[in-house]
């Protein structure tokens, strides 16, 4: 054992909209709070012009 403690996760589904198209994605994540799935989103689709909005997050089944 290295003494490394592993976060819990849960897997959660983002719906969003990117530059006012609908879109979604899957994430594992800690706590599913929008600020956190707002910041997998934005790691996930880089540094660009691109705008999110809307963004609801919800237990994947």
């Amino acid at each position: 054992m290295t003494g490394k403690t592993v976060a819990q996760t849960t897997k959660y589904v983002i719906k969003y909209k990117l530059n006012d198209e609908r879109r979604f994605e899957f994430a594992q994540l800690e706590t599913g709070t929008q600020e956190e799935a707002l910041a997998a989103l934005q790691a996930l689709h880089g540094k660009t012009d691109d705008v999110i909005t809307d963004v609801k997050v919800s237990k994947a089944l």
